[in-house]
């Protein structure tokens, strides 16, 4: 990755030390975003999995949620696991009525659809353009239920979306940083890349 593409990870709530350890295993500048000048040096940003409505809360009273949106809108490109997939959709099923999301990927989800916490399960995924399965991690997962013509599909459990991609928007069902499997996040840096050359 060039020196200008250091890579955020939004630090609020959730499993983003994890997803620092991956970037940074692959030899990526990070830098954990928590108020809005964190975000003034970084490229793309990794929202991570934790708790949907609380980090919809956080981002408001950090006052990182508009910042965000303005760069996303600005095309940064923007990946998303678990809580940080229902963040980036275009409408969330069962949110609270004062949660907000990005609206930056043409789906829409269904939080926790794969079951409580007791529920979480791990599987083999076939993955688009890669020749070995994708051990993923469910945890708490949400559903795409719906999902615009902009969106390339990734890869499928069961027959279900769970890992998509839409211009320099990524956003996965699962949690690619629990594994020692880092092509989820090599194919997102490849995004950054194309979207840095323009």
């Amino acid at each position: 990755m060039s020196a200008r593409a250091r890579i955020g990870v939004l630090a609020l709530q959730g499993a983003f030390a994890a997803h620092c350890d991956v970037l940074q295993g692959l030899g990526v500048d990070t830098r954990e975003v928590r108020l809005p000048h964190d975000l003034d040096e970084c490229a793309a940003l990794v929202m991570p999995g934790g708790e949907s409505t609380t980090m919809s809360k956080l981002l408001e009273t950090s006052e990182l949620f508009d910042p965000i949106a303005k760069r996303i809108a600005d095309g940064m490109p923007v990946f998303g696991t678990c809580a940080g997939m229902i963040l980036l959709a275009r409408t969330v099923m069962d949110g609270r009525d004062d949660q907000r999301s990005f609206d930056a990927i043409d789906i829409d989800v269904q939080r926790n659809a794969y079951g409580r916490q007791v529920d979480s399960f791990e599987t083999d995924l076939t993955v688009q353009g890669q020749s070995e399965p994708l051990h993923a991690v469910f945890i708490r997962a949400p559903r795409i239920v719906r999902m615009g013509p902009s969106v390339t599909v990734l890869a499928e459990h069961d027959g279900t979306p769970v890992l998509v991609r839409s211009t320099t928007v990524m956003a996965a069902s699962f949690h690619p940083e629990l594994t020692n499997d880092d092509r989820v996040h090599r194919m997102f840096l490849g995004l950054v890349e194309t979207a840095i050359k323009g």
